[in-house]
């Protein structure tokens, strides 16, 4: 595989870290918000329209009132791995309940221009090696990661069984029956003995709750909603030829503006890009894959090795070469290279947490300076460098980005941590200056820190009327974060409280997806009705989260955002957010070792 480096942006300078530091902790104060979460808007009432289905005609149909094995709230990556594994072991009445018009998830609703996945295509899309599909560049973009899903749905036959543009409302235990009610926006009121959640952190689209934000009387849409009737042009790159003559603001410059706005730069008379808090852009290098190199590597089990490279060199593994080559084992490398260099008697948690700390000044001053060297612009360059340790946000990849920047029309309006001040019937305010345009697209990301009822849009209801919120009122509380005491046969799909593995989530999915069906395979082979783990194994797995060395993103100290709960004390169930103590490759070599003995230790089975 192929791939291009930028030469270095500029020399390397010395760090100051006293007054790196206190810069890091200016700039997150001046940005803090006594409301947090709250600042932003749920789409509902006069803002719903903001969640109409650009893509896919609604088409009505019948309630279904039948029974399945299983059923599956979510038909994203999680939906699908877990339908897959499903068939794979036999279970072949599968139905997947999916809020958007075709299987997807994330990938469904993300269509904008350049949308691209930034964990490398080889480890991130799942099921390259049962599908038989080559990723066509390491970085793919959005419409062949949703054709990959598509593939995957059309395979495994879950398009059969599947509920389209339908939102469940309830799900309740059925005691006597040892089954599932599920009950959804349709009508529908069918039935399952097995039930799984993946409805995901990413899908609840925001708005940011902008003074005057509903009086604006030109275009406005969200990026998860990208209107093509209006902009021109289609996902697949397609030049947005409508907004030659357009003045467009997009709000926002986390990592979806980051791939939106070259294209936008390109297409528009007038950007301008409204900025609170820039991210820290490093480089993509992205590149086709050349089909002869991929022959020679693609040999039976060849994704598996990769995902356990990947995991291995980013997560604390060992492994002696790097398959994937990105930003991500990157920092990785650097940090064990910096803790490697300690003396074996210094290797103790304070010295290396300050080596870490080292690795991460010496590689987010490349990231500023890379701004300094591209930019032409002075002070905007200036305004786009990211005070903060990479982790604090989302780290973002892009080879265009800071290059728009240099484009006649593209104005970087940085509100200086403070945000939009209001919104008018013909544009925006920052610092008092209203500036008029034609559209304004919110790149406002989706809700994170808001409970899971709200973003599920149930509360699930467990054995003698148990809610979810309830059992998880002090925090969550699973095993191997798939089983939860009193919710039996049903089956969580997340990285929370397993290995925890955020810069490739897909990894955690797929094996969910494995022990689940396997675990269901193991209930219907003995006839068994009814799966639970114990509050005893619950219990005690929860307690051995607690010895590692909790959360290591999103501090505190960070600039606020969806890391770090807009910065706002998080209360004691954050503690509970985090992953094995041993780390991500411990964790899928303990699990692949649990459900392989057969043994299920923890769960009872009835």
């Amino acid at each position: 595989m192929t791939t291009t480096t930028e030469p270095p942006s500029a020399e390397t300078r010395p760090i100051d870290k006293q007054a790196l530091l206190a810069r890091y902790i200016a700039e997150r104060d001046k940005r803090l918000r006594a409301d947090g979460n709250a600042q932003y808007l749920e789409l509902k009432g006069q803002l719903a329209h903001y969640l109409d289905d650009p893509y896919t005609p609604f088409v009505e149909r019948a309630p279904k009132t039948d029974h399945v094995t299983f059923a599956f709230v979510g038909g994203g990556f999680a939906g699908l791995v877990t339908g897959a594994r499903l068939v794979e072991a036999g279970v072949t009445d599968v139905r997947i309940v999916e809020k958007g018009g075709d299987f997807g998830g994330t990938w469904y609703w993300n269509r904008y221009p350049g949308a691209q996945c930034d964990t490398a295509s080889m480890v991130y899309m799942p099921l390259l090696e049962e599908t038989g599909h080559m990723p066509t560049e390491k970085y793919a973009h959005a419409p062949e990661i949703l054709a990959q899903c598509q593939r995957i749905g059309r395979q495994y036959g879950l398009y059969e069984n599947a509920l389209f543009h339908t939102e469940v409302e309830d799900l309740s235990w059925d005691e006597p029956n040892a089954r599932w009610v599920i009950q959804t926006n349709r009508g529908d009121r069918f039935t399952a003995s097995f039930i799984g959640l993946g409805t995901g952190p990413l899908h609840v689209a925001k708005l940011p709750g902008i003074p005057g934000i509903s009086s604006f009387k030109g275009h406005s849409f969200h990026t998860s909603r990208w209107d093509y009737a209006y902009t021109g042009g289609d996902p697949s790159g397609a030049p947005m030829t409508r907004l030659a003559d357009k003045r467009v603001a997009i709000i926002g410059t986390g990592a979806t503006s980051v791939q939106a706005v070259p294209h936008l730069a390109r297409a528009c008379k007038e950007l301008y890009v409204v900025q609170r808090t820039p991210s820290s852009v490093d480089v993509r290098a992205n590149a086709p894959i050349d089909p002869d190199w991929f022959a020679g590597i693609a040999t039976p089990g060849w994704q598996r090795r990769w995902l356990e490279n990947f995991t291995a060199n980013q997560a604390g593994g060992t492994a002696e070469e790097d398959l994937v080559q990105d930003g991500w084992t990157d920092l990785s490398r650097r940090i064990r290279s910096k803790i490697m260099q300690l003396p074996p008697e210094d290797r103790v948690p304070q010295k290396m947490l300050a080596a870490y700390e080292d690795s991460d000044f010496e590689k987010m001053e490349e990231i500023r300076a890379r701004a300094e060297a591209i930019v032409t612009d002075r002070e905007t360059a200036e305004k786009l460098k990211a005070w903060y340790r990479q982790l604090c946000k989302r780290p973002c990849f892009h080879d265009a980005y800071l290059q728009a920047f240099n484009t006649p029309g593209t104005h970087l309006i940085d509100t200086d941590g403070q945000g939009v001040e209001k919104i008018t019937e013909k544009g925006f305010v920052v610092a008092g200056v209203e500036y008029e345009v034609d559209c304004i697209i919110y790149a406002s990301g989706f809700e994170v820190g808001t409970e899971y009822k709200r973003r599920a849009g149930f509360d699930l209801t467990g054995r003698d009327g148990l809610k979810l919120s309830q059992a998880w009122a002090e925090g969550m509380k699973t095993k191997h974060g798939i089983h939860v005491h009193g919710f039996p046969n049903a089956f969580f799909v997340q990285p929370t409280q397993g290995a925890n593995l955020i810069s490739n989530v897909p990894h955690n999915l797929t094996e969910s997806g494995r022990t689940i069906a396997m675990t269901v395979k193991h209930a219907l082979d003995g006839g068994y009705r009814q799966v639970e783990v114990t509050e005893e194994a619950q219990a005690a797995w929860v307690a051995l989260l607690l010895t590692g060395m909790g959360r290591m993103m999103g501090a505190p100290d960070c600039t606020p955002g969806y890391y770090n709960n807009e910065g706002q004390t998080p209360g004691p169930g954050a503690q509970l957010n985090v992953g094995y103590p041993a780390g991500a490759t411990a964790f899928f070599t303990y699990i692949d070792a649990w459900r392989s003995s057969g043994e299920f230790e923890g769960l009872v089975f009835s």
